[in-house]
């Protein structure tokens, strides 16, 4: 466009005001800046919007006083974008996008997005799962607000917020022959075929895991969905290691599952909410953190045991 608000503002001032010096003090600005901005619009479109009186003041010509009339309705517009911009700024409301990794997605995301949507009504809240990097670079390219995952090598561009600890644990199919019992040590594993959740940055924590304890794990398989090692293991195909304890014992084909407490002594994993290091906070997603504070700060994740 070759005109801009301002230059807009001055000239419906001094159309109404029918001179520059009272439109100069009725918009606090120079004269000379009122002359200049009228001279741009009268140049960038070839017309003459006033006539010069001298001594006078000023009069709109037939083509100055149909650009008024276009022009008080652009700055009425103008004026509702700025009222529609503060009143979005000001509540919770519109569209929030946020992100989970997806191995805690079905614990999580669900009540999360239950509550939120109860409480605001006039916010259209919705969640995006996939894996700690495909995340990571829809937060850096804004088509999520913020990412609910674990502590692990969070980028120092992101800002992480705590909630909770989860304990690692191991699970194997009810033949197995620690089935029975609530908790082992990794090295009377050792042995046992261990099914590894392939996934960016969880598998090095995994694989840490069996450095702290000393023990050489028999990797047998990679899967990258947990429900495919969760349904091999209740077949008996090994075992496999997770963090967050879903209630539910079963696998996706009907069979069972025990669940035993590690006894090393092993790094736990943090849940929390990532954001973009710096990015201003609109109170939709303001109003999503405390949500997950209140339901999650210091708790275990739900639908967990």
């Amino acid at each position: 466009m070759r005109f801009t608000l301002k230059q807009i503002a001055y000239f419906v001032a001094t159309a109404e005001t029918g001179s520059i010096t009272l439109a100069s003090e009725r918009v606090n600005i120079s004269q000379p800046s009122i002359s200049s901005a009228i001279t741009a619009l009268e140049e960038a479109y070839g017309i003459q919007l006033f006539i010069r009186h001298h001594a006078q003041g000023l009069s709109l010509t037939a083509e100055g006083q149909r650009f008024l009339r276009e022009a008080r309705a652009l700055l009425l517009q103008a004026e509702e974008v700025e009222n529609a911009a503060l009143e979005i700024s000001a509540r919770v409301a519109g569209p929030l996008e946020v992100g989970c990794l997806s191995t805690l997605f079905p614990l999580v995301v669900p009540e999360l997005l239950s509550q939120f949507r109860h409480r605001f009504e006039a916010a259209r809240a919705a969640a995006l799962a996939g894996s700690q990097i495909e995340l990571f670079e829809h937060l850096r390219s804004g088509r999520i607000s913020l990412l609910l995952t674990y502590d692990l090598a969070i980028p120092p561009d992101f800002e992480f917020l705590p909630l909770a600890p989860v304990q690692p644990y191991a699970y194997v199919g009810t033949a197995h022959r620690f089935a029975r019992r609530r908790s082992v040590m990794l090295r009377e594993l050792a042995e046992d075929n261990f099914l590894l959740l392939d996934l960016p940055m969880s598998r090095d924590y995994f694989l840490s895991l069996f450095r702290q304890a000393g023990v050489n794990p028999n990797i047998t398989g990679r899967y990258g969905y947990i429900d495919v090692i969760r349904s091999l293991v209740g077949r008996g195909e090994g075992y496999s290691l997770a963090n967050a304890r879903p209630r539910n014992l079963s696998t996706l084909d009907g069979r069972k599952l025990s669940y035993l407490a590690l006894e090393d002594s092993l790094r736990p994993l943090v849940y929390g909410i990532a954001l973009f290091r710096g990015m201003r906070r609109t109170p939709t997603a303001e109003a999503f953190i405390e949500l997950c504070r209140e339901l999650l700060e210091g708790k275990p994740l739900p639908g967990t045991c």
